[in-house]
């Protein structure tokens, strides 16, 4: 019962996963700009390597960000399209909840600690939710890394060089949200994540480390593999048929805007 996830809130990122949300294949990019030309292709490479025909996809699971709206919207309209196409649901998942989870993965965070997630929103401001972990993983991230330096999307997931122990289902990390999702100035939520004496990950955190030193290790953009997970952890605890609210998040309007229409001059 493969699950395919995307998400184009910061890179551009594709997992195929099975129904226990182990990682069969997985490809990213650090691309900011051409989303469109990239998602179709990234697609057709993670189905292609993990032998698995489209129509054999069970869901599509896509990470709603918060993002700025062109390359956001472009992850969602493909979800959708091709879930459509498919005959299955989209399923979605803050693309900020992927991160906390991840978080609590990789630095081992135990149950009652706290993660605050920055990603770049751009005019000097980050997107930001702070988090507690309610359940603790096992230590391990559901992916991998998989962009080389030079930007050139990659594979991985069940390689040759794939540890047996990272081919089993991942029990990762939950996480509950606490505060947010919103914007504002890394100044501004810097004070969020010191009274909460919370860690800080992602994009927006390396990029303003002034105000928000990240941690060490922690993950800086969304993991594919990790949106399918906690999908299907939500909905294995909800109602048969229910669907994840897959509207996008962008918490500001678009920096590109129609003119406003002239008004006509009276005679």
């Amino acid at each position: 019962m493969p699950v395919l996830a995307l998400d184009t809130s910061s890179s551009v990122a594709v997992a195929l996963t099975d129904e226990t949300g182990r990682t069969l294949a997985a490809r990213s990019a650090p691309e900011q700009r051409h989303h469109a030309e990239l998602l179709a292709p990234m697609i057709d490479a993670v189905l292609t390597e993990a032998g698995v025909d489209r129509t054999q996809v069970t869901a599509v699971v896509a990470g709603t960000g918060p993002a700025p709206y062109t390359g956001l919207r472009v992850g969602l309209v493909t979800a959708r399209t091709l879930a459509l196409a498919l005959g299955v649901p989209v399923q979605g998942v803050s693309s900020l909840d992927a991160l906390a989870a991840e978080a609590a993965d990789r630095l081992g965070l135990a149950v009652g600690d706290e993660v605050l997630v920055a990603s770049d929103a751009r005019r000097r401001e980050v997107y930001w939710a702070r988090y507690r972990v309610t359940a603790a993983g096992d230590g391990a991230a559901a992916g991998a890394d998989t962009a080389t330096g030079d930007g050139a999307p990659t594979a991985a997931g069940l390689d040759a060089a794939t540890p047996s122990s990272a081919r089993a289902a991942h029990t990762g990390a939950l996480v509950e949200l606490v505060s947010g999702p919103s914007v504002g100035s890394a100044a501004s939520v810097a004070a969020e994540g010191r009274a909460a004496g919370a860690v800080v990950v992602g994009r927006g955190a390396l990029q303003y480390a002034a105000d928000l030193p990240p941690a060490e290790d922690g993950p800086l953009d969304p993991d594919p593999a990790v949106l399918a997970r906690l999908a299907l952890a939500r909905l294995a605890a909800a109602p048969a048929g229910t669907l994840l609210p897959s509207e996008p998040l962008y918490l500001r309007r678009p920096d590109a805007v129609p003119p406003a229409e002239r008004k006509r001059a009276l005679a």
